[in-house]
């Protein structure tokens, strides 16, 4: 792969034809892109989706808006570390100045989108989607045919495996109405870096041990746009370079902000931290960086300081330390093995044989055993499904026979009234000229694409609406 290529300033919808006159706007081509994703409705939404603690009524605790703030900032900051580590030692002859400053508005901008197309509820809104087409796909029935075996293999699969990855994609080319069906009409680079798992539903293996083939990246909808894109950037099948650095930028966030977050819950205390690390320690002393001795060191200086609490002082300083290490190990794995992520070869995410992955993978264990696990989030998480198995029963009946010569029934003519006009306009777009198979998989997309536009205050209360509990 070259960079040239590599960073694609092509959008679907170029600039108006034969346009002559000199523009006074001196932004990159990438810089336009952080400035529609900054306006657009779809990026404010995120300030009220969950990024663990759903609904939660402190302001400190982060929301998915203020995650992706931080991917953007970490993924900015790699972008910078590793074009100038690239320049220096000459990795690339071809590498510019002025692609390293390309790189950085890239993911920074990729960050702010990375989540955009998650459902309400977090990751467990993904987990509710899928089980629901897992256990009803094979029921559904139109006009006295099986649903499921209209479907094709990948239409099908699409459902099974439904990804708030892929659907990030559909968002920002499809569903976003800024100025026509080309969504926000952002570059073929930008898009490109979002698509974590270069495959279709049908494609993916998790036993090549390659991370790219864990999950799908794009709907077979959107097939023909990463197609397009892919060939455009040079990455059919791969990923782009930009795409480790990223997901970096985005493991690093989310794995020191929820213990962060768990601590300031109750979840988990300095002590347990303390013990962890102690544990940490033990197993692996030659790592060139004492997590315990840091956390000890900012416990006595809060002490010093005379602090209300030594011990948050000491957390929330601690995992200011340790970001600015996992930047320098994201760094250096991503440079140490730059010919092989860009021939396209690199299997791993770039903390892998790094002195940091023990410790993301102890901070991401710690997350599940203290919080993911914990009876309160369980509780929340089963109030969650009750409210994602309705607004899916009633959708997806409703869309069945929609756009058919079918008259709908009272209730289900009301239920599709809520579904915004972009989304159906989107759909019908896409539905014209479509066989039978292909619009009834658009319509249940349609669900999908509405549910996922969702903030999680929306839903909670289209489903207290729905049962008359308002």
């Amino acid at each position: 792969m070259e960079w040239n290529t590599l960073l694609s300033t092509r959008r679907m919808r170029g600039s108006a034809s034969g346009a002559r006159v000199k523009s006074t706007d001196l932004r990159s081509e990438f810089e336009k892109d952080y400035h529609r994703i900054i306006g657009s409705a779809s990026f404010r939404r995120l300030q009220d989706k969950t990024q663990v603690f759903p609904l939660d009524k402190s302001d400190f605790i982060r929301t998915r808006l203020t995650h992706s703030l931080e991917v953007s900032s970490f993924a900015k900051s790699l972008g910078q570390n590793i074009g100038e580590n690239i320049i220096t030692h000459k990795r690339d002859p071809g590498f510019t100045p002025q692609m390293k400053e390309d790189i950085c508005h890239i993911l920074q901008c990729a960050g702010l989108i990375h989540d955009i197309g998650n459902p309400p509820f977090g990751h467990f809104g993904e987990d509710a989607i899928r089980e629901w087409f897992t256990r009803h796909l094979s029921t559904l029935t139109f006009f006295d045919r099986s649903v499921e075996e209209m479907l094709t293999p990948q239409m099908r699969e699409d459902f099974y495996h439904f990804e708030g990855n892929a659907q990030a994609l559909r968002l920002v080319t499809k569903l976003h109405y800024l100025v026509d069906e080309n969504g926000m009409n952002l570059t073929y680079a930008l898009l490109n870096t979002i698509v974590k798992y270069p495959v279709p539903s049908t494609g993916i293996d998790k036993n090549t041990g390659n991370i790219k083939d864990k999950k799908m990246g794009y709907y077979y909808a959107d097939q023909q746009i990463y197609e397009e894109i892919a060939a455009d950037t040079g990455t059919t099948g791969i990923r782009h370079p930009l795409t480790y650095i990223l997901e970096a930028a985005d493991d690093l966030a989310y794995k020191t902000a929820d213990i962060e977050d768990a601590f300031v819950k109750g979840f988990i205390s300095y002590y347990d931290l303390e013990r962890e690390l102690e544990q940490l320690q033990e197993t692996y002393p030659d790592s060139n960086f004492n997590a315990l001795e840091k956390l000890h060191t900012y416990y006595e200086r809060g002490k010093q300081k005379q602090s209300g609490s030594p011990e948050s002082y000491a957390v929330k300083n601690w995992i200011v330390r340790v970001q600015g290490y996992l930047i320098s190990c994201a760094t250096f794995g991503f440079t140490s093995n730059y010919e092989s992520i860009m021939n396209g070869t690199f299997k791993k995410d770039i903390f892998f044989g790094t002195f940091g992955e023990q410790l993301m993978e102890l901070l991401g264990d710690m997350a599940y055993r203290y919080v993911f696990s914990s009876t309160a989030i369980y509780k929340m998480e089963v109030t969650e499904a009750v409210i994602l198995d309705f607004l899916m029963n009633k959708l997806v009946h409703a869309v069945l026979y929609y756009d058919t010569d079918a008259k709908l029934n009272s209730i289900d003519s009301r239920v599709i009234s809520f579904i915004s006009d972009n989304y159906k306009n989107a759909y019908k777009y896409q539905a014209e000229g479509k066989s039978e198979a292909e619009k009834l998989y658009l319509r249940l997309l349609l669900v999908t694409d509405y549910i996922c536009g969702m903030t999680d205050s929306y839903a909670k209360r289209l489903y207290q609406e729905m049962n008359g509990l308002v």
